[in-house]
């Protein structure tokens, strides 16, 4: 090996590192969460209560490939897009507040 090819390798040393610090820290992580994402929307299944992008909590009522109902209010459904669901909702208690504290 000539000083020209070890000087070629050591000038793109760098540049690998840099992708292989990329790949680490942000490709990697971000596909994890799409796939986890992925997973979430795929097993949506009607009764599951859930938030969507926009804040809304709500019960799935009925469902597509590409549009949920929600059930957000007594006598109140909306359609979403199944991809605005942002996850599945914490189970709440929904004991009533008698306004003592």
């Amino acid at each position: 090996m000539g000083n020209e090819t070890a000087a070629a390798i050591a000038n793109f040393m760098p540049i690998a590192l840099m992708l292989l610090i990329f790949y680490f820290l942000l490709y990697r992580p971000q596909k994890k969460a799409r796939q986890e994402r992925d997973a979430m929307l795929s097993s949506l299944k009607v009764g599951t209560r859930v938030i969507t992008i926009g804040g809304i909590f709500g019960t799935i009522v009925g469902l597509t490939d590409e549009i949920v109902r929600l059930k957000i209010a007594e006598n109140v459904t909306i359609e979403v897009a199944r991809g605005s669901i942002n996850g599945v909702a914490p189970e709440v208690n929904e004991a009533k507040d008698d306004g003592n504290e």
